[in-house]
């Protein structure tokens, strides 16, 4: 590999570090801790070490100083900086026994002197080599490992570079953690540590070979520090990775449930959405005569508050729907019968688009509430064509007994996800295919009552 290509890959290896660096330092300011101190720490010196590690940050801070080798130092003991404040981190986030505080202050103080002792020997090693001769960025290891101290200073390094990765993965393994987020964090650490862990297995033979004068290995050395960048990379999605995750999750959300908002917040009554800022007229997923303002909301910024916004929205609306006894069960009752019909014949299954497993019960409540919902706002839009409401003498089909909308008692944690399966239900073939069940009965008791009035 060239210095070029190799300058470029550590600076974007930096961009990472350094980007997480100004976020975790911004989540520190609002809500400090120990947690975010040491992940604000370990990103800000892991980015500062990947710009020096490069070829050109290399020669570049060489030639500042006046001593071409002198960028090792920061490097190494940037490095085991890293590794020591990742240590102290997976501690605080895996203590062996919960209950137990002191055991974790006890470990941490342990490792901290251990990684404290071992930089003051590694610079006061690396104070006293000869070094000599032109720097080549990433064969310091093998170019001057002849000098004792150099040998002594690499020997430290790597002892607790080996102790540092092997404990981290031990404790990562064991792990059991409730919050998805850290637990996110300490698999991937543990990961990351046994990718890392390729760098001693690489750097330890070419160091020892050069040593004895042997210099056939030096390339193996140099490829550990490909194991270095990719255990960095995977360090840095562990602290981030369950974060991206969980904010690409919630807009994938709101986008799936703008069907569903449109059909009982836009269709229903715009004053029940919470936002100032409106976009185009359209027509509602309720039908093309419904000419409402149709919203659609920003999903780069204010993920959270914006999908929870929705969420509050879409439950007025179906409140507000229950409050005008506009809901009936009908719907929900034709879709759990064409359900048991279907999956007795294999052609109706089919054309219903229903695997031979069927639907979970959940998804069956989810297509039973879009029938509801979309016949219960049908019916509004009706009435309100023909101009009646919950307040006047109801039409012919007007307000019915008040009936609840399926799902009425599930918990708050779960209505995010109950209401996404609602809005990818609401095209359903089962849900289709169901109404028109129900408008069929609908005019069939429509003729039987004219025929009754002719006679």
């Amino acid at each position: 590999m060239s210095e070029s290509s190799a300058t470029a890959i550590y600076f974007l290896v930096a961009s990472l570090h350094l980007s997480i660096a100004f976020w975790k330092g911004f989540a520190l300011l609002r809500a400090p801790s120990p947690s975010f101190a040491l992940q604000t720490a370990t990103h800000a010196v892991g980015g500062i070490v990947y710009v020096v590690a490069s070829p050109w940050g290399y020669r570049s801070l060489g030639s500042a100083l006046g001593h071409p080798w002198f960028p090792t130092l920061p490097i190494y003991v940037g490095i085991l900086c890293c590794f020591g404040t990742n240590h102290l981190l997976t501690i605080l986030w895996t203590p062996s026994r919960p209950g137990v505080p002191w055991r974790a202050r006890r470990s941490i103080t342990a490792w901290s002197l251990a990684y404290g002792f071992s930089l003051t020997v590694m610079i006061i090693a690396f104070f006293g080599a000869d070094l000599e001769g032109p720097a080549v960025p990433l064969e310091f290891n093998t170019e001057q490992v002849d000098d004792p101290h150099v040998f002594f200073f690499l020997t430290v390094f790597l002892t607790m570079l080996t102790c540092g990765t092997v404990s981290i993965w031990r404790r990562s393994r064991r792990a059991r953690i409730d919050d998805e987020a850290i637990m996110h964090a300490v698999r991937w650490f543990g990961a990351s540590m046994l990718v890392t862990f390729g760098y001693v297995v690489c750097s330890a033979p070419a160091i020892v070979a050069a040593s004895l004068g042997h210099h056939q290995l030096d390339g193996v050395g140099v490829m550990g520090s490909a194991f270095g960048s990719v255990g960095s990379v995977m360090t840095c999605y562990g602290v981030s990775g369950a974060v991206v995750s969980k904010w690409v999750g919630e807009r994938r959300d709101i986008a799936g449930l703008q069907p569903l908002w449109e059909l009982v917040v836009a269709g229903v009554d715009e004053e029940l959405s919470l936002g100032s800022t409106w976009g185009q007229r359209g027509s509602s997923a309720a039908g093309p005569s419904a000419d409402h303002v149709r919203f659609r909301p920003h999903r780069l910024l204010n993920v959270r508050w914006t999908l929870t916004r929705r969420v509050i929205e879409i439950l007025d609306g179906i409140r507000e729907l229950e409050r005008g006894s506009w809901v009936r069960s009908l719907p929900a009752d034709s879709v759990r019968s064409l359900y048991q019909e279907a999956m007795k014949a294999d052609e109706l299954r089919r054309k219903f688009g229903l695997g031979k497993k069927g639907l979970s019960e959940v998804e069956l409540e989810a297509a039973a509430t879009a029938a509801v919902l979309r016949d219960a706002v049908e019916r509004l839009q009706n009435a309100r064509t023909e101009g009646t409401s919950t307040a006047v003498a109801p039409v012919p089909d007007g307000p019915s007994p008040a009936h609840d909308v399926p799902g009425k008692k599930t918990p708050a944690a779960n209505e995010r996800p109950r209401l996404v399966r609602v809005a990818r239900a609401l095209d359903h073939p089962l849900v289709e295919a169901s109404l028109q069940v129900v408008e069929s009965l609908k005019q069939g008791a429509g003729a039987a009552q004219a025929s009754a009035g002719a006679r």
